[in-house]
């Protein structure tokens, strides 16, 4: 008989992905996938990859270009605020590297200038309002309760592909047999 219980085997640490319990109850973590920017002893923050929101970059800034990219809901967390990820470097003054070819942030003025709408590309920049944290010993005891399952990404651009069509189901399925068939799982087991 398959187990298909819901197991992490990994820890979480940065760089890593989050993935949720597909029967979480949480409206707003249901079926996400959450990229990890830090986890210490201090606590843990990441972005919420696969949840997307109606609204254009320049309806929020009049001063940014208007762009053709999704804008995610990285988290429950200063949802006012918008964040970003890029593959831009240190060409961008203040960026942080958070593992190889990822950074965050930087200077958002330099940004606006360097992003006019014919030079963008897609997959360089990820925007996100808000993000996801939890404090010291939080987010090992969500995981301790089965809440989240922690797995590697295998290139930058499954951070960054804003075009994945069901990231969830993408990520779980990469983890094998036992995975594969709890993504098949429809959210309410009532409608099977």
């Amino acid at each position: 008989m398959l187990d298909i219980s819901f197991n992490s085997e990994l820890p979480p640490k940065k760089g890593r992905i989050l993935l949720s319990d597909p029967f979480v109850g949480d409206e707003y973590f249901e079926r996400s996938v959450v990229y990890l920017c830090e986890h210490s002893k201090e606590g843990s923050f990441g972005f919420v990859i696969n949840k997307y929101v109606d609204i254009k970059i320049d309806e929020l800034n009049p001063d940014f270009p208007s762009l053709s990219t999704k804008l995610s809901l990285g988290g429950p967390v200063e949802t006012e605020s918008l964040y970003f990820l890029h593959t831009l470097g240190n060409s961008l003054n203040e960026s942080i590297e958070l593992q190889k070819g990822i950074f965050i942030g930087g200077d958002f003025e330099q940004l606006t200038k360097v992003i006019q709408p014919e030079h963008f590309r897609e997959h360089k920049i990820r925007f996100f309002l808000g993000y996801s944290g939890w404090e010291a010993k939080q987010l090992q005891d969500e995981i301790k309760d089965h809440a989240w399952i922690v797995s590697n990404i295998d290139s930058i651009e499954e951070i960054m592909d804003t075009s994945i069509k069901d990231p969830w189901k993408y990520f779980m399925q990469k983890l094998g047999v036992k995975y594969k068939l709890i993504s098949e799982f429809p959210i309410n087991p009532s409608e099977n």
